[in-house]
């Protein structure tokens, strides 16, 4: 199986609830997002867009909510105790407020990210939801970088999605993360910007 190590430069579009086309996220070419094909790093049906390009090749396409993050669901809001994002007995409100990216954990060990939408009293509102759910994501943008991912970023990639980083995102997720690393989970601060907090859902 070939894997290919691709960078991209692109502006994401989506129609908000006024059905405004509005740009929801940008990779620079200067941050590109990065990912290798064939490992899951990126979204599914963007890889499929983009691997078949060359280095410098433009794209301008559209990703259907049903083949990009699927419907939004209000289920996936949950409310955890504020004591699970406690460090040594104080509340980590430098990390947990409202519009924040954390890292969590549930109790098999999985990582994932959650928005912080609310602090309460003794709780913490979190959308579970990817951050683009419920949206047709139209991307425009170019291939900065197109070839055969090497031994070594292959074995760095591997490392990373076996939990020890943030997958390949070089260019900050979601803030350049195309369509994808959501999954594994990188964001514009680095990995979530934090490292507190459980989640047993």
């Amino acid at each position: 199986m070939t894997h290919k190590y691709i960078t991209v430069s692109y502006d994401l579009y989506a129609d908000n609830e006024n059905g405004i086309h509005e740009l929801i996220e940008q990779a620079p070419e200067q941050y590109p997002f990065q990912f290798i094909t064939n490992l899951g790093m990126a979204l599914e049906s963007f890889e499929a867009q983009i691997a078949p390009l060359n280095e410098g090749d433009e794209f301008d396409f559209v990703i259907a909510m049903d083949d990009a993050y699927g419907p939004y669901d209000p289920e996936r809001v949950i409310e955890v105790p504020k004591e699970a994002f406690c460090i040594d007995g104080k509340f980590a409100a430098d990390q947990i407020y409202p519009g924040n990216i954390i890292p969590l954990v549930n109790e098999e060990g999985m990582r994932f990210y959650g928005l912080v939408n609310d602090v309460k009293e003794k709780s913490v509102v979190i959308d579970l939801n990817e951050i683009h759910a419920g949206k047709d994501l139209h991307y425009k943008g170019r291939v900065v970088t197109a070839r055969e991912a090497t031994n070594a970023e292959l074995q760095e990639a591997f490392n990373a999605l076996a939990g020890g980083g943030c997958g390949g995102c070089g260019g900050g997720c979601e803030g350049g993360c195309g369509g994808g690393c959501h999954e594994g989970g990188c964001h514009e601060d680095g990995c979530g910007g934090g490292g507190c907090g459980h989640c047993g859902h």
